[in-house]
């Protein structure tokens, strides 16, 4: 491992905030584009299944493939990204998410839907793991606020499209909304790659000290975390909390279908939607705010401390709606405390494993990380493989409630100390 103590890097003019949080809104714009491509696809599902008769366990392979391939592949593109910038990766991201939904427009067999999801896939994972990791090196000072905000943008990025995708859908055809949306998202991302740049070193602040969040005076090389136990403690941690959110964000439209709720009216705030419409519009939102919120709090009171009220809150929300998710009110408003509750580990876990790690190879370090999440996904056709067999989404919401409220504990109980002690005795 290297000894690299930010203090003592070159010195070289700091940046402006100005520019520091301009860089982190192109980031954003990037991360909004490529939202749809994970969490429109539910919408286009019914279409799917409909148009071909397949089953639904079968049509959602190729959503897995799409996560997988989206996570996977993060730590390579990370390591191009530390080491010749993240223009040229978000570049041809954008070039292969457009090139994916492209495929889906033409595609008549489960094999074409399965490489169009590929191919969308390996793009929106280059662009993901290089905005978070360009966001992680240009706020040491705030990195759980930034890693937070660029995270919302994918949180949140599709909920002003969820009407129109489904209004598309409905009039135009989903092999059509397919090829528009998909060649308009790569679009913008392709344009966004251009203003994107790494900062020097001496550009930016120094990481922050302080009790409660702790940061590593040492950058670890990916090969190294790869060798550290702690690591895989929380890549498991990712898994079981992430399973239960990409279970919910695959099937949301199939289980309110299920429970025959999905076209009912519901009026909130003033507003009237069907179920689903609903559901998924506030899920998105909520989705894209916890990211920056929980980002924040554990700026403020630590990560472990965060994870712990986060996972916790989560696990209760699942449970809840197991209990009272048949009606339409209820399923609106608990999937949404759902995704709240749910889309934070993609602020905490990135930033925690960048400071216990150290931030020069942050990009592929946090990309490492972030594989869990594909790794979680391989359960999301279990869930449908569960349910059908059993009639039942019962089971499949009490394990993944279980599964976050023992994220939960493991966070603050073994966790915290664990992570103090890897970080004092890594001090040079």
């Amino acid at each position: 491992m290297t000894d690299t103590v930010q203090a003592a890097r070159p010195a070289v003019a700091r940046v402006s905030d100005a520019y520091r949080w301009t860089q982190l809104a192109i980031g954003v714009g990037a991360m909004v584009m490529i939202a749809n491509y994970q969490y429109g696809w539910t919408f286009f599902v019914p279409g799917i299944q409909k148009k071909f008769g397949w089953d639904r366990a079968s049509i959602q392979w190729a959503f897995t493939l799409f996560v997988l391939f989206e996570t996977w592949l993060v730590p390579i593109e990370g390591w191009f990204v530390d080491k010749y910038g993240p223009r040229l990766v978000v570049l041809i991201g954008g070039v292969l998410c457009a090139i994916g939904w492209a495929i889906n427009a033409e595609a008549s067999s489960l094999s074409g839907y399965y490489l169009g999801m590929i191919v969308a896939g390996i793009g929106a994972g280059g662009v993901y793991g290089t905005c978070v990791g360009n966001a992680l090196k240009w706020f040491p000072d705030k990195r759980g606020l930034a890693a937070g905000i660029t995270a919302a943008g994918f949180g949140a990025g599709s909920a002003l499209t969820v009407a129109p995708i489904q209004a598309m859908i409905r009039d135009s055809g989903f092999q059509t909304t397919f090829l528009y949306f998909g060649l308009g998202q790569g679009v913008i991302i392709v344009i966004l790659a251009f203003f994107l740049f790494p900062p020097k070193p001496g550009q930016v602040p120094a990481v922050v000290r302080n009790a409660q969040v702790i940061q590593t005076r040492r950058d670890y090389k990916p090969s190294e975390v790869m060798r550290n136990p702690i690591f895989w403690l929380m890549y498991f941690m990712f898994v079981i909390v992430g399973a239960g959110g990409l279970m919910i964000t695959a099937n949301l439209k199939p289980i309110a279908a299920d429970w025959k709720i999905d076209s009912v009216p519901v009026t909130l705030m003033a507003m009237t939607m069907t179920t689903v419409t609903f559901a998924a519009t506030i899920d998105r939102i909520l989705n894209g705010l916890t990211r920056p919120f929980f980002g924040f709090i554990s700026d403020k009171i630590g990560r472990e401390n965060t994870m712990f009220i986060a996972f916790g809150l989560e696990g209760l929300g699942i449970y809840a709606l197991y209990l009272l998710g048949q009606d339409p009110v209820w399923f609106v408003l608990l999937s949404g405390l759902v995704f709240f509750a749910w889309g934070e580990i993609y602020s905490l876990f990135p930033s925690t494993c960048t400071d216990t790690f150290g931030a020069k190879f942050a990009t592929t370090n946090a990309g490492l990380l972030y594989t869990a999440k594909g790794t979680a996904a391989l359960l999301v056709p279990f869930a449908n493989i569960m349910q059908q067999t059993s009639g039942s989404w019962d089971r499949v919401f009490l394990i993944a409630a279980a599964a976050n409220i023992v994220a939960s504990l493991l966070a603050l109980l073994v966790l915290k100390p664990w992570r103090r002690a890897v970080i004092a005795a890594a001090r040079p």
